[in-house]
Order: C-alpha cells, then sequence, then structure tokens
C-alpha cells in the first residue's frame, strides 16, 4: 500500500474520529486518541492505525454514536471494542482487566465508562503508551510522565501489578526498544525478570518477534533486553546457546557466535526490504550459525566449526518450531541455511558458471542467498581480496536466470524420442538438468541425454542377457 493511500485512510480516520468526539460531546462524553497514534505523532512517526478510548457514555450510546459516524464492526463487543468499516480505526471504550491465569488471555474484563482517563491509563503497559490527546481539542493527558520518558527515549512501566500480570509485557518492552531505538528503564527490567513467559501462545510470541525482525532497524536490540532481562529462554534458547561459543579470530574477530549472529541480523536488515520474503529471511539471518553450537571444536590451535551449516539444522528446526508452523517458512530457512556459505566462497574463488548456477538452482531463493552472503561476510570483506563480491554474484545471478529461461529438455521430449516412461526417467531428466546448468542448450542437451539413456538401455539389455535362461522369464 503506497504512503498516498495510507495518508488518505488516516485523515478519514481522524475525520471519523472526530465526528465520534462532537456526538460523544452532546451526551456528555470524551474522546480522546490513546496508545501507539499519540507516541508515534509525537515522535514525529507515520502513524497508520488510530485508536479513540470513549468516555462517559453507554455501551449503547457508543454504538448509536458509532452508527452515525459510519458502519460499525464489534470485534470485541463485550469488551466494548469497535471499528469502522473502510478505517484504520479503532474505538473502545475503558476498561477494567483483572489476571486470573498465567497466560496472555487470561484475564477478567469488564466495561467501565467512567473510570476516568488516568484510571484508564493506569492499566497501559508504557507511560509512552500511557499518553493520551483530547481529540476535539488536542491537550496532551499525561498522567505518569509519558512525555519526559518519550523525550529521554526510555521504556518505563506504568505499574508494577498490571504490568506483571500480563507477561507478554516482557517480550513488548524488547520490541518497543528495537523499533523505537529506546531504552528500558532498570527497574522495568528488574520487573521483567521475575515473570514467566513460558505459558505464552506460540503465536503472541511470534507476533512480537515479527514486529523486532522486520521493523526495527536493529533487530538484535530485541535479543539484547531479552538477554538482559534474562528472559532468552524457553522461547529463543538455541540462541542464548550461541553465548560464548568462541570463533576464529582472524575470520570473526568481532567475538562469539552470539555476536557474530546478532551483527548479521542487523546488517540483513538492511536487505530485507528486497529479499523475496523478508521475514523468513530474517530467520534465516538469526539462525544461520546456530550449527556452531554442536560443531565448535579447537584443532592444533585453532576454532573450528566443521559442517556447522548441515549440522545445525535439528538446532533450527527445534528454534523455529517452537513458535511457528508455517510451512513456507520452514521450508524457506531449512533450504537456505546449508547454503548461507557458499555465495562468499564463489565469489572469492570466482568459480565457474556451472558451479554457481548450481548454488542458485539448489536455493528456493537465489537473490536472496546473495544478501545473507553479503551480510554474512567477514569483517575484513573490505579488503582487495573481497571487493567486487556483489557484483560478481549478481552478474552470475543473472547469467543464472537467463540460463533458466531457455528451453530446456522436458519428460515428454525423451518419451517422444522412445524412452520408455519409467522410475528411470526422472534421472535422465537430472542429468538433464545438470546439462541445462552447465549452459549447454537444449539440443545438444537432449542429444546427450538419450545417448546416456540408451546407454543404460543396452547395459540393461547385456545384463539381462548374461543370466542363467539368457534373460528370460522363468515359467
Amino acid at each position: 500500500m503506497s504512503e498516498d493511500i495510507f495518508e488518505d485512510k488516516n485523515a478519514a480516520s481522524r475525520e471519523a474520529a472526530k465526528k465520534i468526539a462532537e456526538l460523544a460531546e452532546e451526551k456528555g462524553g470524551r474522546a480522546y486518541y490513546v496508545g501507539g497514534c499519540v507516541r508515534d505523532e509525537l515522535l514525529g512517526r507515520a502513524v497508520n492505525d488510530t485508536d479513540i478510548e470513549v468516555h462517559g457514555v453507554s455501551p449503547q450510546d457508543l454504538f448509536d454514536i458509532l452508527s452515525k459516524a459510519g458502519e460499525p464492526i464489534a470485534y470485541g463487543e463485550s469488551f466494548g471494542i469497535y471499528s469502522l468499516r473502510g478505517l484504520d480505526l479503532d474505538v473502545a471504550m475503558p476498561r477494567k482487566e483483572k489476571a486470573v491465569g498465567r497466560g496472555h488471555r487470561d484475564f477478567e474484563v469488564s466495561v467501565d465508562p467512567f473510570i476516568g482517563p488516568e484510571g484508564a491509563a493506569r492499566r497501559r503497559d508504557f507511560t509512552v503508551n500511557a499518553l493520551m490527546k483530547d481529540v476535539l481539542t488536542g491537550e496532551i493527558l499525561d498522567f505518569f510522565g509519558g512525555l519526559s520518558d518519550l523525550k529521554a527515549g526510555v521504556l518505563r512501566h506504568v505499574n508494577d501489578e498490571s504490568f506483571a500480570e500480563d507477561p507478554l509485557r516482557v517480550l513488548r518492552a524488547a520490541q518497543f526498544a528495537a523499533r523505537l531505538g529506546f531504552k528500558v528503564a532498570e527497574q522495568t527490567v528488574s520487573l521483567c525478570r521475575t515473570i514467566d513467559i513460558a505459558a505464552l501462545s506460540s503465536e503472541r510470541v511470534e507476533g512480537e518477534l515479527k514486529k523486532a525482525l522486520l521493523d526495527a532497524p536493529k533487530p538484535s536490540v530485541f535479543f539484547e533486553v531479552l538477554r538482559d532481562m534474562e528472559k532468552l529462554s524457553p522461547w529463543f534458547e538455541e540462541l542464548a546457546m550461541t553465548i560464548g561459543i568462541e570463533q576464529d579470530p582472524v575470520f570473526h574477530p568481532e567475538g562469539d557466535v552470539w555476536t557474530h549472529s546478532l551483527q548479521v541480523l542487523d546488517r540483513a536488515a538492511e536487505y530485507r526490504t528486497q529479499a523475496s520474503d523478508p521475514y523468513p529471511f530474517m530467520l534465516l539471518a538469526l539462525t544461520h550459525d546456530l550449527g556452531k553450537i554442536v560443531t565448535t571444536e579447537t584443532i592444533d590451535g585453532r576454532i573450528h566449526a566443521y559442517e556447522h551449516e548441515t549440522k545445525g539444522l535439528p538446532l533450527v528446526e527445534s528454534f523455529l518450531s517452537r513458535f511457528t508452523t508455517e510451512t513456507r517458512v520452514i521450508r524457506y530457512v531449512m533450504n537456505m541455511v546449508p547454503l548461507h556459505m557458499k555465495p562468499n566462497v564463489v565469489a572469492y574463488k570466482r568459480s565457474a558458471l556451472k558451479t554457481t548456477n548450481r548454488m542458485f538452482d539448489e536455493a528456493c531463493a537465489p537473490k536472496d542467498l546473495i544478501y545473507i552472503g553479503l551480510a554474512d561476510r567477514p569483517v575484513f570483506a573490505g579488503s582487495d581480496r573481497f571487493s567486487g563480491d556483489s557484483g560478481f554474484l549478481f552478474e552470475r545471478l543473472e547469467a543464472y536466470e537467463k540460463t533458466m529461461a531457455k528451453p530446456y529438455v522436458k519428460g515428454r521430449d525423451l518419451i517422444e524420442a522412445g524412452i520408455a516412461p519409467g522410475p528411470e526417467l526422472g534421472g535422465y531428466l537430472e542429468y538433464a538438468h545438470k546439462l541445462r546448468l552447465a549452459g549447454i542448450d537444449r539440443e545438444s542437451a537432449l542429444k546427450q541425454t538419450l545417448a546416456m539413456a540408451r546407454k543404460a538401455e543396452n547395459e540393461e539389455k547385456r545384463r539381462r542377457a548374461s543370466r542363467p535362461g539368457g534373460g528370460k522369464d522363468d515359467g
């Protein structure tokens, strides 16, 4: 969606909010912008979703007001939550929440239209999210020091008791810190250390993870904050296992696998909008070196992690399956992790076209493979021996794409030439595909494949003839 469309929808949402506020005022109520839209506007960030809270009117009065402002959609009617069709506008009544369990959804919620702005703001997670703005007057209501925290770039929880009742707020603190570039207040970090996040649903954890990976300028902050909170486990325990695993300082002067992985993650963020599928691409960057957990060893005084790109796949799969069941995501990462070292290797060696074609052919997302290679380049990648990597790789990708666009040998070609359908046909097509990757044109590849197939058939006939009985069926 273009920025213009966002601006148009946002303007329409603001007009609708104003109309709701005017109608609410007629009934003795007030409407306030709340949450992220207030925070982001004050920060000068784009506001894509608008949230308002209507105080001092009954639920029935609110529905009547919304019906005059547009077409109301109730998606949490018992909680007093509505939207207007066609707008990015959420309308809510102030409410009270009481924890009745350990999970994110384990709350007893009741609508309280007359709790007052301060009482409503008190249930918010952070002071910068507890700011309210009067829809009609523009007055900012700041009951908990949100403006000063916003200016200082600090995430500070509003209330000890209510904050601790919702364990998802631990992850929200980490993702807000990453997305906004804020520091989490030490008292909030200390409180988060006491909160058990194990009972969270995988969907909610993935939701916060996605925001950090896809929206944060430096997604590494999300994990650094969780490390500081001592909350990498249970959801990200494989990452925690990379802390302290040494690497060869010749190639990794930055330090351990944890440090390297987060550096690669931040560099990958520079390419995510160009990647074919940004979310699994960022997961690839995050998990690409988990194999070093089980392969790192010192041999003759040098640190090695031989075959970490393949031996770590069970760890990668375990990590992914903890919070996602999306086949698309899992297949992408499991396909790309074993290939992540190849781009820099072939670029350094200036490998033959056949080699680079095969590399790209193995990848489910060939262009993304270049991007992960660039993100994973050694610290000294600016030296002469690594210069021109991206140019070489993109030239070879273009050559690969041209190769794949040319006519090639298909199964029907072999059948029409007299090769009988059967299990052997797949092997012949695989041979033809190798010729294709080697740059052999279709006609030549067909001749070579047919020659190989007929040779194989003749060898099978000789083998049968050499059997007792001359290869005749027993009868």
